[in-house]
């Protein structure tokens, strides 16, 4: 008989594959591991690597996600017993599709049925058809109340879970509070500050096209609509030639993704800045990690606010890097305060945050203090840490 697992993990998406969900899933897991548990995950992305021992168990949900996936997921779970089942919630990870938001109810029919814990990373609702809002509502409230714990990771969602959030269409904006028990536990970076041991920062800055007096603003993650990179490259027109863009990353894993990197590139030849934009393209994680450490500032324009659900904020604060970001929507906690752990800029104003790269690149103190207190900050997001709430977490439900 298969011994039984401690916690099973439920993910759209799972390295190799690009996306953050999947990193998260694998920073916590290891995290968990460390901390003496065992972990298994169960994944659509079929693993196509080695692992290391300190690394959890990978399982085949099947390509992609679909009712199929859903069968599968409960004979899993059956068949090796584990106390928690955590969903990592992502709609987009899972395809868009609802047969994920149907998983704790079907696991409640089991005979020795587990603990069932969702994790929100964000509240955008599943597509089903056009006008199906109320469904698509019905099917996240599902999803929530049915399983035993639901983990928020910021405030902006656990104010909306709790009914206290502005409606929209595609958030998921409830009447009434979610009945679940809700945990913040915020996410970490999931980027370690561990450049490959070859690392050199002058040779890196040479490579990118880099001189000793230029500044490099770095921008990290996926191109998407929300992240302001097309303002970003606006501003950047703006600045004396010195000044250079590292896009660290950059996939598009959605086609308006695509649409939006063509957009940015377009914009880039419109004003005739090619020579002053570098690309790295997809990279590992110690690879990022370089680029992060061969930069002078980090510029993340958020069109919705600065949140700590960007794992790319997180990044260049564990790296030490002064960022220039966008006020944030709601107050954050811990706070994000502007003039000590970043700059903050108001959301599409090209001129004002031109004009805050270009004072920030001036004042090597103000740099100094920035970095000190942004590295400060990033310890609250420690993996350790984020493990230990969890098991927490996962002792009070059983």
């Amino acid at each position: 008989m298969t011994k039984p697992l401690d916690i099973l993990f439920v993910t759209g998406e799972y390295p190799p594959a690009i996306g953050g969900v999947g990193d998260y899933t694998r920073q916590l897991a290891r995290a968990l591991i460390a901390r003496g548990r065992w972990v298994s995950v169960l994944s659509g992305i079929a693993p196509t690597e080695d692992f290391a021992p300190d690394e959890p168990t990978l399982l085949f949900s099947g390509a992609g996600w679909g009712w199929r996936s859903l069968r599968r997921a409960v004979r899993t779970t059956s068949e090796l017993a584990p106390r928690i089942v955590h969903i990592q919630y992502q709609t987009g990870a899972f395809g868009m599709h609802p047969s994920i938001n149907l998983l704790p109810w079907r696991l409640r029919r089991l005979g020795n049925r587990p603990a069932v814990v969702v994790t929100a990373h964000d509240l955008l609702l599943p597509y089903l058809f056009p006008k199906a809002d109320s469904v698509r509502a019905w099917l996240t409230a599902r999803l929530f109340e049915s399983a035993d714990a639901l983990v928020v990771t910021n405030s902006e969602d656990e104010w909306r879970v709790r009914a206290q959030g502005e409606a929209t269409r595609t958030l998921f904006s409830p009447r009434h509070a979610i009945r679940t028990p809700i945990y913040p536990i915020p996410i970490g970076s999931n980027i370690p500050v561990e450049p490959p041991a070859t690392y050199n920062r002058a040779h890196l800055r040479r490579r990118i096209g880099a001189g000793a007096d230029d500044v490099v603003v770095a921008y990290f993650g996926l191109l998407s609509r929300t992240k302001g990179v097309r303002e970003l490259v606006a501003a950047l027109g703006l600045l004396p030639p010195m000044f250079r863009l590292l896009i660290v990353g950059g996939a598009t894993p959605l086609p308006d993704d695509a649409r939006y990197a063509e957009e940015v590139r377009a914009e880039i030849a419109a004003r005739g800045l090619s020579e002053r934009v570098f690309f790295t393209g997809p990279c590992d994680p110690s690879s990022v990690s370089a680029y992060l450490l061969s930069a002078d500032l980090a510029a993340l324009p958020f069109s919705d606010g600065a949140s700590y659900r960007r794992g790319s904020l997180l990044a260049a604060l564990a790296h030490g890097l002064p960022v220039v970001t966008t006020a944030p929507a709601v107050s954050l906690d811990p706070p994000l305060v502007d003039g000590l752990h970043a700059l903050l800029v108001p959301p599409s104003d090209v001129s004002a945050l031109a004009r805050t790269l270009e004072v920030l690149a001036g004042d090597g103190a103000q740099r100094s203090r920035l970095a000190q207190a942004a590295r400060t900050l990033a310890e609250e997001f420690s993996w350790p840490m984020i493990a230990a709430r969890h098991e927490c977490m996962y002792h009070t439900l059983l």
